[in-house]
């Protein structure tokens, strides 16, 4: 019997002719979508599920998905899936990241010309009949400087447009090493001098907890007098109300918003300010666009129900069945590892080198190494998967290398892994115990033998009497339990580490109490995906 997918939302003529042409039973009900009642009547009939925003895959209607194999989502944002609960019930969710960069980039273009000239206003004003010629006196963008925060997919496509436009580019991006940077012709700075220099400033990165507000009123109040603002990328990367003040007061010229903080954005601080030019979240909305993302969906689901291949998995590794049996736990470690290295790696990266001993080096290491990048990669973009690691790193001028060797010590394998960035090298190593369960066995070339829990800490000190009375103590104050530990260190009296496995996260908080203990040379609260 033939898969059967149901497209749920809009999709093009043309993709769904995609499923019948591969020999896929499709039904393409558009609006079903929006009727979540309808949706979990009928969901049970199919194996495959394409969609756009509009439909809501939530744990009701995976749970009446009794045969649901994949969910297609044509575009990259995947807020309206559930994934944990998909993951759950063995339901894949793809996706198709890079379907839609070049229209996005090309917005945020648009929004920098109509701001600078004030081309909505001055539209409006000469449809009313007005002639107010001196009214709209704009800015060139012509030798003006850019400040673009965040330089990958999208952003990159900015700079090099804006390049072309002979304005001057300067960017902040943690991801972004030097070389890069050179070769996309941009000036790599701290946001503290984009803040400062630029004349434009848009914005392209992910809402994530690191980049929340990441232009927010203390932020904004450093910017340059006359800057122009743009967000094309997500909204809650700007404090609105502070910069609604500031658009007031003058010191903000003007602002170009195609998202907000709250979508559908009914109400706004920004809206009816004459500087302020706002579009429905439109960066995607060209017929090119959602031409190439419905295409690219219905390919990758045809591929996966017909072959078993897999592309663009949100919530999978790209290995076969047979493999996934074996490397599921290998998988996970890597993908622990990397993250490890992420949240203790603020700078730029420029190399990252993977070190494959024992049995998992004849395993699929090119699916190990995408988990252990990918790993890296979310700390600072949670959108960041298997597929696409690779491809955001090579943007960011990040060198990946691998090395497999045999068995060359105790354990039967093991993975090491190890980050270059302009100021040092740093490397975690971890195994796969016969209880499947994975272990960190080595940190800054101090052997180990750590659990991998949800919430963790981790320190540094000099190894000397009453650190661990000084870590119990601290934590016990502030009410937070240890359910494990494990200590290590390089030499007697030598440099020496802690990993404490909590019961909750660690706040900035206890961390700030610990720092002032004087006895730590660095503390840091560490978060994991664990199953």
């Amino acid at each position: 019997m033939a898969p059967k997918v149901l497209v749920s939302d809009k999709l093009s003529e043309t993709a769904v002719q995609i499923f019948r042409d591969r020999g896929i039973d499709v039904d393409f009900m558009p609006d079903v979508g929006k009727d979540k009642e309808k949706l979990a009547e009928i969901i049970g009939d199919y194996d495959g599920l394409a969609i756009r925003s509009a439909t809501k895959v939530t744990p009701k209607i995976l749970e009446a998905a009794t045969n649901l194999k994949v969910v297609g989502r044509a575009g990259i944002g995947t807020d309206n899936v559930d994934k944990e609960a998909a993951s759950k019930k063995g339901v894949i969710v793809m996706n198709t990241p890079f379907g839609n960069m070049i229209t996005t980039a090309e917005h945020a273009i648009a929004m920098m010309f109509a701001v600078a000239r004030q081309i909505p206003e001055a539209s409006a004003s000469t449809h009313a009949g007005k002639w107010e010629k001196s009214k709209f006196m704009g800015t060139e963008l012509t030798g003006k400087t850019l400040g673009v925060i965040g330089a990958g997919n999208i952003g990159g496509i900015v700079c090099d447009r804006a390049r072309g436009l002979k304005m001057k580019v300067i960017a902040y991006d943690p991801f972004l090493g030097q070389e890069k940077a050179d070769k996309m012709g941009v000036e790599k700075v701290e946001l503290d001098e984009l803040l400062t220099r630029a004349d434009f400033i848009t914005l392209h990165v992910p809402l994530t907890d690191q980049t929340r507000n990441i232009l927010s009123k203390e932020n904004l109040e450093k910017t340059k007098k006359g800057v122009r603002v743009i967000n094309c990328a997500r909204g809650g990367l700007v404090d609105e109300a502070a910069l609604a003040e500031l658009l007031k007061s003058g010191h903000v010229a003007g602002a170009g918003f195609d998202v907000f903080a709250e979508e559908p954005a009914t109400e706004n601080p920004l809206f009816n300010l004459p500087n302020v030019v706002c579009t429905p979240h439109l960066g995607a909305a060209t017929t090119e666009a959602q031409e190439n993302v419905a295409l690219q969906v219905a390919e990758q689901m045809s591929d996966y129900l017909l072959t078993g291949a897999v592309t663009n998995a949100l919530n999978m590794p790209s290995v076969t069945a047979e493999e996934a049996k074996v490397m599921g736990p290998w998988i996970e470690l890597s993908d622990h590892l990397g993250n490890f290295i992420g949240q203790m790696t603020d700078e730029p990266i420029k190399a990252i080198n993977i070190l494959y001993d024992g049995v998992v080096s004849d395993m699929n290491l090119e699916a190990l190494t995408c988990s252990a990048v990918a790993g890296i990669m979310k700390s600072v973009n949670p959108e960041v998967n298997m597929v696409s690691a690779p491809v955001v790193a090579k943007e960011r001028g990040i060198k990946i290398s691998t090395t497999k060797q045999d068995k060359s010590g105790a354990f039967e394998g093991y993975i090491k892994l190890t980050v270059v960035t302009d100021k040092r090298e740093r490397s975690i190593g971890g195994t796969v115990f016969s209880d499947g369960k994975p272990r960190f066995i080595q940190i800054k070339g101090i052997n180990i033998d750590a659990e991998i829990g949800a919430h963790m800490l981790y320190t540094t000190n000099n190894d000397e009497p009453g650190i661990i009375g000084t870590l119990g103590q601290t934590m016990g104050e502030n009410g937070v339990n240890i359910a494990n530990f494990t200590l290590g260190r390089s030499a007697a009296g030598g440099e020496a580490i802690a990993l404490l496995y909590v019961d909750a996260q660690v706040s900035p908080e206890v961390l700030k109490n610990l720092e002032a203990t004087g006895k730590f040379q660095q503390v840091r609260a560490l978060e994991f995906d664990v199953a």
